[in-house]
This record gives structure tokens, sequence and C-alpha cells, in this order.
């Protein structure tokens, strides 16, 4: 516990000397971004013309950074860790306007090419700007995500993570203010919880007043772990990994604060320690999260590591601690990153009084902008005082981004390798729809 403060306060010092600005909250590496919108810190950063060329390239946008496409082309060079620049073909000039074209078609030559954050195909149409009234900028959006799966041995292990999703939302910005919202509902209902406890996805406002930071208010994504604390918008994988799926993918009711600078990004938050609007007050909960980024000041020239760290500690029912530590690094098209998780009891989907342990590693390279090869070596213990009970899952995958992540096709295969089961197999295919 002393080297988590020790850590954290750190991390303070270090913000308070730096004075370089930063685009965004996010580590940088494939696939793993903060659940939060951007508007107002990518507004003040416009270029006089989204794009010298008018060669029709639009970029995408995570659907909590909303105003990150208009910036694309203006960020400095290795900011956009995704993909390289000359790899993004060129759309043709369109001969007649868009809003001419039918629907279909302006969604198909819309040229999504980014993966490492979420894009909408139908942003254009579903974003409003009321020339009255408390909102000044609101956009409508709808994700879908479902798989296939075939499995073989009845002793396949496997948590109570969903691993598809139908969800409805909006997000905006409240006029003359720098104060954002966001609202996601799940219209489907999930086993063992009652429909009005899995209906709230996201319910939050950002305020960006403080520079460098975020102050976010209301029910939200839980920073336990790195990828636990990922938006699912973004995943490499079909599955979380098993760290991931039992020590976090929750959100909890609070308040966060989120600073981001060339050097340093962390998230800290105070929260109820409930989950899924169980009770009204189950406990007292901290969420810490810290990123060191030694490459953050040379442009991407040397690649992009990120090292990390966090605590998650709270009282539900029992005491319960979380400890994580991540490294990531990617260079061109090849990315890595690794993470262990330790807990001391563990509040996920429900609390769970044992001690465990899990390390996952990760291995992606991008044979094109739009086809990418994914490795994984996950493994968790589930009880560190039970022995031989380990459980491993050897993952291989391609993801084929057609549009993005706005349409994506996703191919895994799963050998699962278990100490007191029978091992097993699967194969999933998966799709991807944001509108």
């Amino acid at each position: 516990m002393k080297k988590i403060i020790y850590i954290i306060l750190f991390a303070f010092i270090i913000t308070v000397t730096s004075k370089a600005p930063s685009y965004s909250i996010t580590d940088n590496i494939e696939g793993y971004h903060s659940d939060q919108i951007f508007l107002h810190q990518y507004e003040e950063k416009l270029p006089d013309k989204v794009n010298d060329n008018n060669d029709g390239i639009v970029s995408d946008d995570e659907g909590e950074d909303a105003d990150v496409r208009k910036v694309f082309d203006s960020l400095p060079e290795g900011s956009t860790e995704d993909f390289e620049k000359e790899d993004i073909p060129k759309a043709k000039k369109a001969k007649i306007s868009a809003e001419e074209r039918p629907l279909l078609k302006r969604m198909m030559e819309r040229n999504l090419i980014r993966t490492d954050i979420a894009s909408y195909l139908l942003e254009d149409e579903l974003t409003f700007q009321p020339k009255r009234g408390p909102v000044e900028k609101i956009q409508f959006f709808g994700a879908y995500n479902g798989r296939l799966s075939s499995f073989w041995q009845n002793g396949d292990y496997d948590t109570d993570y969903r691993n598809n999703f139908v969800q409805i939302g909006v997000m905006g910005r409240f006029r003359n203010t720098k104060t954002d919202f966001k609202f996601i509902v799940n219209p489907h209902g999930a086993h063992g919880r009652n429909y009005m406890q899995n209906f709230v996805a996201d319910a939050f406002i950002t305020n960006n007043s403080i520079p460098h930071h975020q102050i976010i208010i209301g029910y939200s994504r839980n920073q336990v772990g790195k990828e636990g604390g990922s938006s699912s918008y973004i995943l490499p994988f079909i599955m979380r990994s098993q760290i991931a799926r039992n020590f976090g993918s929750t959100r909890a009711l609070g308040v966060r604060l989120v600073g981001s600078y060339d050097l340093i990004d962390y998230n800290l938050a105070f929260n109820s320690s409930d989950r899924y609007f169980r009770k009204w007050f189950a406990g007292p909960e901290f969420t810490g999260w810290v990123d060191f980024k030694p490459l953050g000041k040379t442009n991407g020239k040397y690649g992009n590591l990120v090292i990390g760290g966090g605590l998650n500690a709270g009282k539900n029912e029992t005491h319960y601690t979380v400890g994580s530590v991540y490294v990531g690094y990617k260079y061109k098209k090849l990315w890595t990153r690794f993470e262990y998780g330790i807990a001391d009891g563990y509040n996920g989907s429900y609390v769970v009084d044992k001690k465990a342990q899990g390390f996952y590693g990760i291995v992606g390279y991008k044979i094109t902008p739009k086809v990418q090869l994914i490795a994984r070596y996950d493994q968790f213990d589930p009880d560190r005082d039970v022995a031989h009970n380990t459980k491993r899952e050897y993952t291989a995958g391609i993801n084929w981004f057609i549009k993005g992540q706005a349409l994506r096709l996703i191919l895994n295969y799963v050998f699962c390798q278990n100490q007191n089961a029978p091992n097993s197999h699967r194969i999933m295919v998966g799709t991807q729809i944001m509108l």
C-alpha cells in the first residue's frame, strides 16, 4: 500500500512540473483507451482546415472522444499509433454532395482506418447542434457486438462475463460550458440481475475546466486493471483476459479525477463499492491507476512505451484489495502488452473473498491497416490457497476492420487448459457494428 501511495505522490510532482500539451487521455497502445469524452479538449486545437489536401480522408473517433476526427490530421507525428499515415488509401472526390448520395453508399464510402478508438458509421447523420436550449451538441449512437461459438469438451472454463452487447446511447456538450455528458443503456437483461440493475451502462458528466484534467461524476467504467477498465468497443479479442473478466470490467458510482501529460497519465476515483445498483451504498472504494510514458516526448520515433500500475480497494460485505502492473509497447505495426493482477478478495461482477492472481501476454501485428493478427497467453489462479487449479487459455485470432471499429469481423480460436477439469477448445466468430 505504501508503494502505491509513493507512486501517486510522484505522479503529482511530475504533473506540476510538466508543461507540454497532451491530446488525449490514453496509453496509446493498441486498443486500450479510456471510456470518457473529450469534446472541449480537442475543440481547442481544431485547425483552420481539417484536410488541406481535400482528399476525402475521414478518421474515426472514440464514441467517448467525439471531436477527435476533426483534428486527426493536425496531431503530431507518432500520436496516432495505430497505423502509418502512408498506409491510408486516398478516397476519390465525390462528384455530388454527401446529402444527395444514398445513406448506405455514404456509410460504405467512409474511410475509417483507426482501430485504437471507436468509430460510428452514422456519426454525421446522428449528430445535431440545436440553436437553442441547454445542449450545444448532441450525438446519438448504437452498438452491436455478437458472436457464434463452437465448443469441444463440456469442461470448458468460462465466467459470467457477457461476450456480446447491444447498447443505445447519447453524448454531447452543454451550451456555454466545458461540461460534457454521456448516457448509455443496455436493452437486453443479464442473468443474475433484474432488468433495471443491468439497464444503465453509463451515466455521467465530465468537466474539462482544469487544463490536462477531467472531473467525472456519475456511473462510469471503473479502472480496475488496464484491460478491465478499457472500453468494450475496442478490445482486440472477443473475450477479455481472465483477470479482466474476474477483477474488473465493471462500472461504479462516484467521482473521478483523470489527468494526462506527455510523460504520465493518472486516474483516481472514489466510488461506492456497489455493482449494478444492487445496494444504495455497499461501502467505500478507492481505485487508482498511474501510467508512465518514458518515450512520450520522442514523437513515436522509438515506438510507444507505457509502464503502469494500479490499486483497487474497498469494502462490500468484506474487505478486498486488487493490485495490477502493466507494460505495453508498440513500434510501427507490431505491438505487445503484458499485465499481472493479484487480489486478496475482489469486487468484479460479484464479491469474492478468495486470494487470486493472473497474468496475460499479447502480441499483435497489422498485416495491412485493415487486417490484424493477434495471439494471447492467459492464465488465472482463482484461489492461491488451493493447489493445481490454474486455468490457462491460448488464443489466436484475426481481426478484419472493414470500417475501423464501426464494422469489424473477428475470428478467435481458444485452447483452454485446466489443471482440475478436462481441457477444451473453442472457435468463436464475432462481429461489431457501430452506428
